[in-house]
């Protein structure tokens, strides 16, 4: 007798990633190169601002955007030394040295950690559309003024270097796509300032280029109690301002390539960035709004391009150093002009009179907050502050108080809307206590119960009438609402 043997199932198809595709590839190579050649000046400036020396912002960004690459959750953004995380740390820096910046980077990529591993991510679906609108026109504003300083009191080629860029980067699409533009631009206006002798502002004059690698070390800080107390509020700081900028560029980024992001992944990601900068004595950071748009403007969709950012930023530091201290401030100037000006939203701009009136107020409060504090972390929590003081004030005006009389001779007040503390304080003056009869009924079948406030205004109404003699009944309560009332009432000291 003979068995059958089981016929082999088929093996499942590996996918194959997309950027091993010659095509893929050759975009996600390019606009690695163009996006570590913006990020240099950019690091550089960074670190003056954080106090330290600007290797340790370079290194940071080197180690940063490599592991980013592999714990991220939104392909092809970048991370690096940042901006936002620069003004945070600088008062530490000042008052305590670099010592101290190492051991709070690395308790805050711990916090960040833990942040994304509670959720923190999921706070993203609270930041309105206004917030959001006003998030990428006050970064367009920001990359756009923080060039000015290389366009003032400067050489007066500087100025037509700049819109020759800027021609190329706008013009050369047009003919072929094969090539990023920004790249070609940068190319060929280092070969002309060289090859012509052309004096102006480069790479190099921002400040000195590493010539090693960085090593693993801990912090040379005491590992007491005090130095936590020191470093406990920046690390703090770190985490949140670096996770609010993140996980906001991750979604302009989802908006812009029409793909979705793993946000918890994200913060965790980010976390473990930021642990992996300290181990290696880095300044910290998040992920760069202006370096992500090149990067994505360029074509990149995938990790490569954001590892190879990373991979390109210490090729040309430490072996290129020289060719990049050549590189013209002009062209990397147009670069971003260019990034700046392809980032407004424009549109936002020419519908503002159909936008009802808060939402504009909305947009306007967020990019004048992020514009006057150079932060977008504050400018975004205001922003959605006001949205929703705003939104709040809205819906109150939406509740109605009808009063009717019933079939046995009662008053009976129905009341339509949403119920909670911005509404359901007005509602106490409304109702004719003197003037009622003895049995008065309150509907709430139309309206719904939100908070504990409402609940306590609800017993204060009962206390009016009660006070003088008559009973107030509530009916309509859904089973939610009811539980709600029914748990609540007589407990917040809503009686006169």
């Amino acid at each position: 007798m003979s068995t059958a043997l089981p016929a082999r199932l088929p093996r499942p198809a590996l996918r194959r990633p997309a950027w091993l595709s010659p095509r893929v590839a050759r975009v996600e190579v390019l606009a690695g190169l163009v996006t570590a050649l913006a990020l240099i000046p950019e690091v550089i400036s960074f670190s003056v601002i954080a106090g330290v020396d600007p290797r340790v912002g370079l290194f940071t960004s080197f180690v940063m955007a490599v592991t980013i690459a592999f714990t991220g959750g939104r392909p092809a953004m970048v991370t690096a030394a940042a901006g936002a995380v620069a003004l945070v740390v600088a008062p530490l820096v000042r008052d305590h040295g670099l010592p101290y910046l190492i051991a709070a980077v690395l308790l805050g990529g711990a916090f960040q950690v833990l942040l994304g591993l509670l959720g923190v991510a999921k706070v993203m679906r609270f930041v309105p559309r206004s917030v959001m609108v006003g998030f990428v026109n006050a970064l367009a504003i920001l990359i756009f003024t923080a060039q000015l300083p290389q366009l003032i009191d400067v050489p007066w080629p500087v100025y037509p270097l700049t819109a020759a860029g800027l021609a190329v980067i706008v013009l050369l699409p047009r003919l072929t796509t094969a090539v990023p533009a920004p790249l070609v631009a940068i190319v060929v206006l280092t070969v002309l300032t060289v090859a012509a002798g052309i004096a102006v502002p480069t790479v190099g004059d921002q400040g000195e280029l590493p010539d090693s690698l960085p090593g693993l070390a801990l912090p040379d800080v005491p590992f007491t109690l005090e130095t936590l107390r020191v470093i406990a509020p920046y690390a703090l700081a770190i985490a949140f301002v670096g996770l609010m900028e993140s996980l906001m560029t991750a979604k302009l980024v989802d908006e812009i390539t029409d793909s979705p992001s793993d946000k918890t992944r994200e913060s965790i990601g980010q976390g473990i960035a930021n642990l992996a900068a300290g181990a290696f004595g880095g300044m910290g950071g998040c992920a760069m709004i202006g370096q992500t748009m090149i990067n994505v403007r360029a074509g990149a969709r995938t990790r490569l391009s954001t590892l190879l950012a990373g991979v390109w930023l210490l090729v040309l530091v430490l072996v290129l150093s020289p060719v990049v201290a050549a590189i013209p401030m002009a062209a990397l100037v147009a670069v971003m002009v260019f990034v700046a000006l392809t980032t407004f939203d424009w549109h936002s701009v020419r519908s503002v009179r159909r936008m009802p009136r808060s939402e504009t107020a909305v947009m306007v409060v967020t990019v004048a907050v992020v514009v006057a504090t150079d932060n977008l972390a504050i400018g975004v929590g205001v922003g959605v502050v006001v949205a929703c003081v705003l939104f709040a004030r809205r819906v109150a005006h939406l509740v109605t108080l009808t009063p009717t009389d019933g079939p046995d001779g009662e008053r009976v007040y129905t009341v339509r809307g949403a119920l909670f503390f911005a509404s359901a304080n007005e509602l106490v003056d409304r109702f004719d206590y003197a003037g009622d009869p003895d049995r008065v009924v309150l509907d709430l079948s139309a309206a719904h119960v939100w908070d504990a406030s409402s609940v306590a205004v609800l017993d204060a109404v009962g206390s009016k009438y009660a006070a003088r003699g008559k009973t107030l009944e509530i009916t309509g309560l859904t089973d939610v609402t009811g539980h709600y009332h029914q748990r609540l009432a007589g407990k917040l000291g809503g009686g006169e």
